[in-house]
């Protein structure tokens, strides 16, 4: 493929003219819609796997700027969208998991109404994530970061009641206060130091003002990862999140696997790996706090999401234990540990999306909305329940699944780290989310519905059913609609897949082996 440094520009503005010829479409045009959905979709994870080779093999990288703020010594700061490994890794992310959700959302909201203005601010989201991923320093991450805020606020508030306009202010009072802390943080910086270009190892100007101005780079740095610790749903910063569930289940799958909590920890990465540095964040103290927060959101997350008896909740609760496995691993201060965490960005949101589109469909066909709600589902709902399955045992980390290699690499960082306590810190959390999925998997095969067993009882020895046949209406087989199926069964085999084929050559675990080697280089 010939790499032009347009590329960049045009992988963002690919989803802002998707977003521009569907919000005026009318309601009635669902066919032209989803077809310009869908290969805005496809054109944009065909561009985003063409850029692989060069990118990551032969070490091209395509950038894009514009000059966009005046500087009192004549120059401009320009924003820039350069693609990196570590861009091209978020990206990727994004480009699958945008195609997967899109037809799922096609199936999940037809018939309902507004969808045009849904899938405008889809698009939207997407082109933002993608602005983010692709973010050349901190004043254009900062631009797209807040854009991303904007363009979801009407995700979450689609059904337009009560309960999710609540739910939606109150995730726009927590990401726009994080926000603030972010834009001080960068303004600050950039006084300092000058714009602060993302590069490996860090940036050099941002090493010189750290060296002679330690306390204040260190006050910097807390406001950075701390702003953006609202969105990665980092303890105490994490209520809006399960808020957020009152959203469609399209917009709750974006959320947790691909778009704001993903933003806010791939910002941590990037502060912390390239525009500070590993050595300089280590040096000044910052990375064993943020280790310690990350650790204590691990366990709490967890805990909480035992302690939830509503399906998306558990999986909401999950999800801040989960995300936070990517900040305990770039905080380590081990190469092993990096690409752990680094890893895990793109596992956590294959594992979790699966588990959500499932959710989905288990409120859609069965009106199951409770964990007890899903007693003998597997009887009914059964490939739904088989991907849900697979993305329980990811979570966990149970081989051969994405999770476990993921955690594995994590175990691998913490024993080279100066923080060997950390394995601990990853036994206790997959301990708990054994004990807060596999009842659930245990439910969904063997349980049975109260009305089941009540009726159970009334056979004798003679008159009983064949194990495995219905004894009730309610265990006859339920519609699985084929458009919210399929993007469950896919990231479900690729849960599998990443995990078998981790070893590979440009697997999501070579790669960002590959990225680590250059945040110790």
């Amino acid at each position: 493929m010939v790499v032009n440094d347009l590329i960049p520009l045009g992988l963002v503005l690919l989803s802002v003219v998707v977003a521009a010829i569907i919000f005026p479409l009318p309601q009635r045009v669902a066919r032209l819609r989803s077809t310009v959905n869908l290969v805005g979709a496809v054109t944009k994870l065909v561009l985003v796997v063409l850029l692989v080779p060069p990118v990551v093999a032969e070490g091209a990288r395509p950038e894009f700027s514009v000059p966009f703020l005046p500087t009192g010594g004549g120059e401009a700061i320009s924003l820039v969208l350069r693609v990196d490994p570590l861009a091209l890794f978020f990206a990727g992310l994004s480009a699958v998991l945008w195609l997967l959700t899109t037809i799922y959302a096609i199936g999940y909201l037809k018939g309902t109404a507004y969808q045009s203005r849904f899938f405008g601010f889809f698009s939207l989201c997407v082109a933002a994530t993608v602005g983010i991923s692709f973010s050349g320093n901190l004043i254009t991450f900062l631009v797209f970061y807040e854009l991303l805020t904007l363009v979801t606020y009407p995700l979450v508030a689609h059904w337009g009641d009560e309960k999710s306009l609540k739910a939606a202010r109150l995730y726009m009072r927590y990401a726009l206060g994080g926000g603030v802390a972010v834009l001080v943080g960068v303004v600050w910086l950039t006084m300092e130091a000058g714009p602060a270009d993302f590069a490996e190892g860090g940036a050099a100007d941002v090493a010189d003002f750290a060296a002679g101005s330690p306390t204040v780079a260190v006050i910097i740095f807390a406001l950075l990862v701390g702003g953006l610790g609202v969105k990665s749903a980092l303890v105490p910063l994490h209520s809006w999140l399960p808020a957020a569930m009152v959203a469609p289940a399209p917009v709750s799958a974006l959320l947790h696997a691909v778009a704001v909590v993903k933003a806010g920890v791939f910002g941590i990465v990037r502060v912390v790996d390239d525009v500070y540095g590993i050595e300089v964040a280590w040096e000044l103290g910052g990375l064993t706090p943020l280790l310690i927060l990350a650790s204590i959101t691990i366990i709490y997350g967890s805990y909480q999401a035992l302690r939830q008896t509503e399906i998306k909740r558990r999986l909401a609760f999950s999800t801040v234990s989960q995300v936070s496995y990517v900040v305990l691993g770039v905080t380590m201060f081990s190469m092993a540990g990096t690409a752990g965490g680094v890893v895990h960005l793109v596992h956590q949101g294959i594992m979790k999306i699966t588990l959500f589109f499932c959710a989905g469909l288990f409120a859609e066909s069965m009106g199951a909305h409770k964990i007890s709600d899903l007693r003998g589902a597997g009887r009914r709902m059964p490939w739904t329940s088989a991907a849900f399955t697979v993305g329980a045992f990811g979570m966990i980390g149970l081989p051969p699944t994405a999770g476990f290699i993921s955690k594995w690499q994590l175990g691998l960082g913490a024993l080279d780290s100066p923080h060997p306590w950390v394995l601990v810190v990853l036994v206790v959390s997959s301990l708990l989310n054994a004990a807060y999925f596999l009842p659930v998997v245990y439910s969904l095969w063997f349980g049975q519905k109260e009305d089941e067993q009540d009726s159970e009882q009334e056979y004798d020895g003679a008159d009983a059913p064949e194990p495995g046949t219905a004894r009730t209406g309610d265990d006859a087989r339920v519609h699985e609609p084929a458009l919210l199926l399929i993007p469950a069964l896919c990231t479900a085999g690729f849960t599998l897949i990443v995990g078998l084929a981790a070893s590979l050559p440009f697997s999501p675990l070579e790669i960002s082996r590959f990225i680590a080697e250059g945040v110790f280089s």
